[in-house]
């Protein structure tokens, strides 16, 4: 069976030149066959590094992105789990960084070479856990 972090490395190699945010919906998209259209998927590349200004990590945005995806009906306020499903991404995430900022995740556990891609896999494998355990 092929895990979700595995596509999530495939769209993060430097052959697409996907920032974070686009890495998780693109892999998502083919993972979850989410058949989003490319204005879908292209709707996230403002939030790579961290909303272009070193804020919310990418990663996680993109991630959050999937679960409203994944989870909503129709409106947030209609779901009774995305709140819950969201939270519980970010307490997963800071457990592992204690970190959620672009900025801070870069400077401890980035390098040229490997990029963000600790961040990118961990969110990855943290939101298909959280697709597997809610679905």
């Amino acid at each position: 069976m092929i895990l979700f972090v595995d596509y999530v490395k495939k769209y993060y190699d430097k052959e697409y030149n996907l920032n974070c945010a686009e890495t998780i919906i693109y892999a998502a998209n083919e993972r979850y066959e989410l058949n989003l259209d490319k204005k879908a998927l292209k709707s996230m590349a403002a939030f790579g590094g961290g909303m272009g200004i070193g804020d919310v990590c990418g990663a996680i945005t993109g991630s959050l992105a999937v679960l409203g995806i994944v989870f909503v009906e129709d409106r947030a306020h209609e779901s009774g789990k995305i709140k819950e499903i969201s939270a519980e991404f970010f307490n997963r995430f800071q457990a592992i960084f204690k970190e959620k900022n672009c900025i801070e995740l870069k400077e401890k556990f980035a390098n040229y070479e490997e990029r963000c891609s600790k961040m990118v896999y961990a969110a990855g494998k943290i939101l298909e856990e959280l697709i597997e355990e809610y679905k």
